[in-house]
C-alpha cells in the first residue's frame, strides 16, 4: 500500500504594500516609526555637538561650520520637522489611547492635521529663528 500524499492547504496569502491602496493612515503610521528613528539619529548628532562644545572653540566651530553648510542646514530642517510630526502625532496617538478620535473620518482628519501642521509648525519656528538671526 502507498503512503498517502501529504495535503497542501490552501491558505490566502498575506497581504501587502502592492495589495492596499495608500490611505493618510498609513502613511502617518510610517511617518511616526520613520521620525522616530530620525529623532534617535538627531539625537545622536546633539550629543556629538555637545561634545564638540565642551572639547574647545576649534572643534565647536568645525561642528558649526558643518551645520551651516547647505546639507548641515538640511538635516537640521528635517530633524525639526520630525520633532515636530513627531510630537504632533503622539499627542494624536495620546487622544486615541483614551478613547477620542476612532471614527474614520475622525482618525483621517487627525492625520492630515499631523501632517500639515507639523509643516507650519516647523515652518513658522524656522522663520522666526532665521528672522531673529537676520538671515531671512
Amino acid at each position: 500500500m502507498a503512503a498517502p500524499e501529504p495535503r497542501v492547504r490552501e491558505r490566502p496569502l498575506s497581504p501587502h504594500l502592492q495589495v492596499y491602496r495608500w490611505q493618510v493612515q498609513m502613511v502617518t503610521s510610517i511617518l511616526h516609526r520613520a521620525t522616530g528613528v530620525i529623532l534617535s539619529v538627531g539625537a545622536l548628532a546633539l550629543v556629538y555637538g555637545l561634545l564638540a562644545l565642551a572639547g574647545g572653540p576649534a572643534r565647536w566651530n568645525a561642528f558649526a561650520l558643518c551645520l551651516a553648510s547647505p546639507l548641515g542646514k538640511l538635516l537640521m530642517f528635517g530633524f525639526s520637522w520630525a520633532l515636530a510630526y513627531h510630537l504632533i502625532n503622539g499627542i494624536r496617538h495620546l487622544l486615541q489611547d483614551g478613547g477620542l478620535g476612532f471614527s474614520i473620518p475622525d482618525f483621517i482628519r487627525s492625520s492630515w492635521i499631523s501632517i500639515i501642521g507639523s509643516v507650519v509648525l516647523t515652518v513658522l519656528a524656522w522663520g522666526m529663528v532665521l528672522t531673529r538671526w537676520g538671515q531671512a
